[in-house]
């Protein structure tokens, strides 16, 4: 299920995952800062590791727009 079409699922949970998936995104990059360490994600089908400085740089980014 794509996550346009989650506001048509039948599972109150379902609907509430994506909201969920956010938050423990947004925490891991907060804790990947605060330890200085990089995360691993998956862009355009490819692991792709970002540093903790890329992280401050992009919520600093965030930040100021």
């Amino acid at each position: 299920m794509k996550a346009s079409e989650l506001h048509h699922a039948k599972n109150p949970d379902l609907i509430a995952s994506l909201i969920a998936i956010k938050r423990a995104a947004k925490l891991a990059r907060q804790t990947a800062i605060q330890t200085n360490t990089a995360i691993v994600v998956i862009k355009n089908g490819e692991l792709c590791k970002i540093s903790a400085e890329e992280l401050k740089q992009q919520a600093l980014d965030n930040w100021v727009h």
